[in-house]
This record gives C-alpha cells, structure tokens and sequence, in this order.
C-alpha cells in the first residue's frame, strides 16, 4: 500500500520526468550530426582510420616510422569572449577558424606538424544548422592548417546555458623530430625577428574590446566604421589566421631558430616566452604599423599604449626569430605564400635586470 507522502511524489501516468523535459534534445543532436558529416570529411589526413560517430577518433601511428624519434605535442584552447560577437552578429561559421588558429599555431611554435585536432562545443540548445555551422567553421580551419578534425563533442546544457549561448574549445596533437624540436636554445646574439601580420584581433582581448566599444562607448555590431570601411561586427568578427603550414614552410626553405605565437599577452610577453637567458629581443614599433582596430579600442577607451600592447597583438600574429643571413629567404617564402612579414628587430646581449624583449620607437603612421 502506498503512504499518502508517497503518493504525493509519485507522477502520474504519462507525465514522468523525461531527458526532453529536462531540456536535452537527443534527436535535435543526432541532427546535428548529421550534417557536419559532410564537413568533416573534408577535414582529413590519409593516416585518419574510420569515420564520424565512433567513440573515439582513429589515427595510423604508423606513419610516425618515418621519424628517427617522434615527439608527440599538444595544445588544447578556445576563442575566449569572441563567442559572443558570433552569437549576436547570428554568424557562426567563422569561429572555427579562431579555435583551430588558436590550437595549432601552438604546436607549430616548437616545430611540430598538426596532426589532428578533436572539438568540444557546449549549448544551452541545440539547433543542428547552427553546431553544423560551428563544425563547418573548424573542419575548414583545419584543412587550412593540413591537420585532420577526427571527433568531437556537443553537449547541451540547459539551465547552465542560456538557449542562444554556446562556448568551443579544442585541442590538437602534432609531431616534430626530437633534433629538430624549435626554441630558446638555438636563438644566437645577431638573429633578426621576423613579424607575420595578423589578420586583426584574432582570438584575444575581445573582454577589453567589449568593454571599451560596447560597456563603455555604447557602440552597436551594426554601426558602419569609416576606419574600417565595413561595420563594427565584421571587423570584430574577421577570423584568426592560420600559420601553421606558412611555418612549417618556413622551416623546410630557410634556417629557423624559435617561433612565437602571438596571443594573450601581447607581442613582448610572447616573445620573452623564447628567447634564452643573457639574450634580448630589440623590436622597432616604427617597422609596422598596426591595423585601424587597434588605434581605435585605445582612443575610444582611453586605453594607454602599454595595456594595449600587454593586451592585444597590435598586429603580429606570430614571429619567427631566425639567423641573419636567413632573413631574404624567410621573408621571400612568405611573400609567395600571401603573408605579409617583415623585419621587426634584432636579439642582442641582455644586460642584467632588463627585459628579454623591449618595444622601441613609435609606430609607422
């Protein structure tokens, strides 16, 4: 027999609690699936085993044989606060692009090759158009960086996210020869440092940039920016680039001692990441000068030229530090491979207490 308190939590017939109810639509995912398919394909290496829908992507680790001594590298990251220029500009096939610039340029630092890359995109609601769109954005993203998208996931979490909001993040493995590994250690006194240009913001500092243009200043996606010549929102939304196979480029034409990726933290925190101990980056400001969205951010929001440059990229995407006589051929590979680059400094002795890199100079106007 079942106690009157009992009874009062027992549901009643057909209106039991159910994943649906909760929030979770299975089939909505299963959708989803279904069409990033056609996009994943198109992401792919010969040593990828299988297909979509496995518990676990498959990758032949046979074709490591031909490496005297492989070593594995990793990275995993996101695309921080830009997710939600995306999501209010309704464009979600670009960000991909961030998530996977933001991935494999990591690993290409120390001279590894991407090799594959799995992704995790997180809901408050699952619109399959709008996951596959997301998908579509990374399997892009990877074929421009020669790696191969073998899994992921999508989770939907309602309650936790609102129904529009979503956040991605990666992560990637590639190879490098154990005596061809990049870095501090081969930097020499005379090396120059060759800048790669930057495509804008990329994927950082967008929690400054939003405080300043929208917190602060009040401007909307949709306002047309002279400097820009196309509105807020596309500007803010222009995706990372991409360096990893203009590096490796690199490394197979010309003699390359470290690279550094230019993100969170700026060009000097990045760089000071590479150089040795008793070696010093002197980088001239007046090489370059840095996109309209830069100057911008620091007008509008009163921002000084130091939390600007600890900050943002200021128009370097990456670096790549190589010996002098090396530096006509790093810049003519680039050039025939559509990036703009140029020599941004020099490293030198450090003398005691100083910085490993100092910005010098002003910027070109």
């Amino acid at each position: 027999m079942t106690s009157a308190a009992s009874s009062e939590r027992a549901p009643h017939a057909g209106t039991g609690a159910s994943y649906a109810s909760a929030g979770v639509d299975i089939e909505a995912g299963d959708r989803a699936v279904e069409l990033m398919k056609e996009w994943v394909r198109k992401a792919t290496r010969p040593e990828v085993v299988g297909g979509l829908g496995g518990f676990a992507g498959l990758f032949d680790a046979s074709a490591l044989k031909r490496y005297e001594r492989p070593l594995l590298a990793s990275a995993t990251d996101g695309v921080g606060t830009k997710v939600d220029i995306a999501r209010r500009m309704g464009v979600y096939d670009t960000i991909g692009h961030d998530l996977v610039g933001m991935v494999v340029d990591d690993l290409v630092v120390c001279g590894a090759e991407p090799l594959f890359m799995t992704d995790y995109i997180c809901v408050g609601k699952v619109y399959p158009e709008r996951v596959a769109a997301i998908v579509k954005g990374i399997a892009e993203g990877c074929a421009l960086a020669g790696c191969a998208l073998v899994g992921g996931e999508t989770a939907e979490h309602p309650g936790l996210l609102g129904a529009d909001e979503f956040d991605v993040a990666g992560a990637g493995t590639g190879v490098v020869e154990a005596d061809r590994v990049l870095g501090a250690d081969l930097i020499r006194k005379g090396d120059v440092v060759i800048a790669m240009a930057s495509s804008g913001l990329h994927s950082n500092g967008y929690s400054l940039v939003r405080h300043v243009l929208f917190d602060r200043a009040g401007w909307a996606l949709d306002r047309e920016v002279p400097e820009f010549g196309r509105t807020l929102g596309e500007e803010l939304l222009e995706p990372t680039r991409i360096y990893s196979l203009d590096c490796l480029a690199l490394t197979r034409t010309t003699e390359v001692h470290a690279f550094s990726h230019i993100t969170g933290g700026g060009l000097a925190n990045n760089l000071a990441r590479v150089m040795p101990d008793g070696l010093h980056a002197a980088i001239d400001r007046s090489t370059w000068t840095p996109g309209a969205v830069f100057s911008l951010v620091g007008e509008v929001g009163g921002v000084e030229r130091a939390e600007l440059e600890k900050t943002l990229n200021m128009g370097v995407g990456m670096v790549a530090v190589v010996p002098r006589d090396s530096a006509d051929v790093a810049l003519a590979t680039c050039a025939d491979r559509g990036v703009d680059a140029w020599v941004a400094g020099e490293i030198t002795e450090r003398a005691d207490g100083a910085d490993a890199v100092v910005l010098n100079g002003d910027h070109a106007s």
